[in-house]
């Protein structure tokens, strides 16, 4: 029996979603909140109290770059890495910067200001933390225009990581509907081929 511990808008257990689909293997789905009070059977798994959290027969793995690779290893017959050493540092480099960067510096404040705020009832969202996330938006996708319009994916050729990291938190940008689309011809042609694929669906 195959499990995913998520949050439907946490971008990290978004990725995992995403990669074990696009890999055909089933698995359920139980919803953890890791905004609020977390609960026991969450805390024993991870001490950290995060998400996601993939249970697979007797194996426990945490955190979705260790998931992704895990999956990669342990169901090997399509593996999301391009085949040259150059090209794998690069979608590591990638998925690191859209994970940590483009998640504190965007994801994160936006989330936290328009959902999680609303939802924990803690107020209303602070216009100076929004104007800066959306100042840095800009920056980033001005950035990842350039990119995705060198390759067809985010990486050379072929659908990787990076593609699933970058697609995870721009798809709870989109559901937040803050990314100025027409801006960014080039994210937007990306945006459109990834979401359309069944695993995005």
């Amino acid at each position: 029996m195959r499990v995913l511990v998520h949050f439907p808008l946490c971008p990290f257990s978004r990725k995992v979603r995403i990669h074990l689909r696009e890999k055909d293997l089933t698995f359920d789905l139980f919803d953890e909140n890791p905004f609020f009070e977390k609960s026991v059977e969450l805390l024993r798994a991870n001490p950290a109290g995060q998400v996601p959290i993939l249970v697979d027969g007797e194996a426990v793995i945490i955190d979705s770059r260790a998931i992704c690779e895990y999956l990669d290893e342990r169901y090997p017959e399509d593996i999301f890495l391009p085949d040259l050493p150059n090209e794998r540092a690069e979608c590591r480099r990638l998925v690191t910067w859209f994970d940590q960067k483009f998640f504190t510096e965007v994801t994160e404040p936006l989330l936290r200001e328009q959902i999680i705020k609303m939802l924990a009832r803690a107020g209303t969202p602070e216009g100076r933390y929004l104007r800066v996330a959306q100042e840095n938006l800009k920056a980033h996708f001005t950035y990842f225009n350039q990119i995705v319009g060198d390759h067809n994916w985010m990486v050379g050729l072929t659908l990787s990581h990076a593609d699933f990291a970058a697609a995870a938190q721009i798809s709870v940008l989109d559901y937040l509907g803050v990314v100025p689309w027409k801006d960014y011809p080039n994210v937007k042609d990306w945006y459109t081929r990834i979401k359309s694929r069944p695993s995005f669906r």
